[in-house]
């Protein structure tokens, strides 16, 4: 018996999905070909010792970089008002702290093993790479946060906004008194002073 409805379809699956993992696949083969190739090459110790240091130097990059994003973290939080007696400094990122999430995946491209995982972890330490990449970050983000879709999580974001005279945004929520009634809160009344 048909009802003249057409029949349910499965949700379609995204194209990331899809080839991400083809992807990873594609890169995890040709990392243990150019390993190989590299091993036959110039010997499997010469890879090894290759393997190990790339472990070594991309540890001590993320070592370096996350206490870099710790420094500065230390140093906005001082800079902050809320202290009594203390004025606002002015709000300006503290040198370096561009590029710390490159870095920090620099040097986790490096410990992974492989030949093209340490050459893009290497090129990511270079800092003009580094500010290529983030300013493209950048534009796409800004763009992706623009053109959300109702629903979206840049929606969200957009709706937890609180813009403030000034221009600055402030991250928040409104709370509304819904009283009605003019006059004094009950909870707002006059306390008797505390005596020791």
């Amino acid at each position: 018996m048909t009802t003249g409805t057409p029949p349910p379809t499965a949700p379609r699956r995204s194209r990331a999905r899809t080839f991400v993992p083809l992807a990873i696949a594609a890169w995890a083969v040709l990392e243990i070909w150019l390993l190989t190739l590299v091993a036959d090459v110039a010997g499997g110790f010469t890879v090894l010792l290759l393997l190990i240091g790339g472990v070594v130097l991309g540890s001590a990059v993320m070592k370096a970089a996350g206490r870099r994003a710790f420094r500065n973290l230390t140093e906005t939080l001082q800079r902050m008002p809320g202290r009594p007696g203390e004025a606002a400094a002015p709000s300006t990122a503290p040198s370096g702290s561009e590029g710390n999430g490159f870095l920090m995946l620099g040097g986790l491209l490096l410990i992974i093993p492989g030949m093209i995982s340490d050459v893009a972890g290497l090129l990511l330490l270079v800092p003009p790479v580094r500010a290529t990449l983030g300013r493209y970050a950048e534009r796409s983000l800004d763009r992706r946060m623009r053109t959300g879709a109702p629903g979206s999580l840049s929606d969200a974001f957009q709706q937890a906004r609180i813009h403030r005279p000034d221009g600055k945004v402030v991250q928040g929520e409104v709370i509304r008194d819904t009283e009605t009634q003019p006059g004094p809160r009950p909870d707002s009344s006059p306390r008797p002073p505390l005596t020791p």
